[in-house]
């Protein structure tokens, strides 16, 4: 039997400004094919479906159009999973329906652990795998809060919570494996940050749990487990060095930071109880690209992408030590004529000598007209006493420009 492992799917999710639809139907098309030709029997989807909770009508589409293609292929089975970004209601509210078409979806924990563990059957209706559906565990749905607790008191009873629902889980799953009197696998799922877990830099991974690390260790992981599916980190790995504990990782670049990681989808072959796991690369439905250096070193880069006929998306990280003003400017002129796009624009000597930056991923995009003047003041040291009348000197200027930019429309 042959399963697929992804997650991280971000339906939605723009990356500075930009809408991915286009992207993201291009995945779940290849997704929906390569299943189709691998002869997949189970998808495991674990977790982030949708970037938001309240997924746009184009990101549903995208979505339930792909759970169509599926039901019609030879693919048996679906399971889905809530991840952190995932609205629970939203997800479960068409849960009897899909069902019909094998799709099993697990918004949240219920009262009863019965609906986290699925015994999925082939076409005969003989049990041919066990699913330990966990979706991401939400503060509420394991822990009691108490008033006065410390940092380190909420921190134990996450990891305690967290470990006890998955032994919970498991025994459950050996119960029935023995009362099928079948030696067929167990597969768990799982949303959540494995300790040592490998993170990039704008991959926009939340933290869990406010006031919380929350990484649990591999070992809190019942050894019953034949294989199991995380997500959550966005970089495809391993948990402890474990073929059988992986991160699927996001399907899409999430941002700059992954311009040229590999991405992929765990194939899952099982051999009686045992997992064999082969990576299967996925295409780059759009090109992103990070430049950075002096104006010379980004103009000739420009210049190279251009010739090759690039359609890439561009970060531009400008780090010369000559201030250039109008660096923006200079940059749309340098791809005028070409089939690229600049979506961001790092002015690090601006804003290190000009505005005083406060931390490394601050860019002008950050800051609004007001923090602009009022760290030019501190740059210039300006007096307290005589920045308030500075400040709203500053403020009837912008507003006398709008009034005569909204007489002129």
């Amino acid at each position: 039997m042959k399963l697929f492992h992804t997650s991280d799917w971000h339906i939605g999710r723009t990356l500075y400004g930009r809408k991915r639809y286009e992207e993201f139907e291009a995945f779940l098309t290849w997704l929906a094919e390569t299943i189709q030709r691998n002869e997949i029997d189970v998808l495991l989807v674990a977790g982030d479906i949708f970037d938001t909770s309240a997924p746009s009508n184009r990101a549903q589409e995208l979505y339930y159009r792909f759970l169509w293609k599926i039901a019609a292929s030879p693919c048996r089975h679906v399971v889905i999973v809530a991840g952190n970004h995932d609205s629970p209601s939203f997800l479960n509210a068409p849960r009897a329906l899909l069902k019909a078409l094998d799709v099993h979806v697990i918004g949240s924990p219920s009262a009863s652990l019965e609906d986290e563990v699925l015994v999925l059957r082939n076409e005969q209706g003989v049990p041919e795998l066990i699913v330990c559906a966990v979706p991401y565990l939400r503060d509420k749905d394991i822990r009691v809060a108490e008033a006065g607790e410390s940092v380190e008191d909420k921190e134990r009873k996450l990891l305690v919570g967290i470990r006890d629902h998955y032994a919970a889980i498991a025994a459950l799953a050996e119960q029935k494996r023995v009362e099928l009197g079948v030696d067929i696998p167990i597969v768990a799922t799982g949303h959540l940050f494995a300790a040592g877990g490998q993170t990039i830099e704008g991959d926009g991974v939340r933290d869990l749990y406010v006031g919380s690390l929350a990484q649990v260790s591999a070992g809190i992981f019942p050894e019953c487990f034949n294989y199991l599916a995380l997500g959550h980190l966005h970089v495809p790995q391993k948990v402890n060095g474990s073929e059988i504990m992986r991160y699927s990782g996001s399907p899409l670049p999430m941002g700059f930071g992954e311009a040229r990681q590999q991405k992929s989808v765990c194939q899952v072959e099982f051999h009686s109880t045992a997992a064999s796991v082969q990576l299967i690369d996925v295409p780059v439905f759009q090109k992103l690209e990070r430049i950075k250096g002096d104006w010379d070193s980004i103009s000739t880069q420009i210049r190279k992408l251009s010739e090759t006929g690039s359609q890439a998306w561009l970060e531009v990280i400008y780090e010369g030590e000559e201030v250039i003003g109008d660096l923006r400017e200079r940059l749309e002129i340098a791809i005028t004529d070409t089939q690229m796009e600049i979506l961001r624009v790092k002015n690090n000597p601006v804003i290190d000598r000009v505005l005083g930056k406060i931390h490394e991923e601050e860019t002008l995009d950050d800051l609004s007209v007001n923090d602009v003047f009022e760290r030019c003041l501190t740059v210039h040291e300006v007096p307290e006493d005589q920045r308030p009348e500075l400040l709203r000197a500053y403020q009837e200027a912008l507003s006398s420009l709008y009034e005569d930019d909204m007489q002129a429309e």
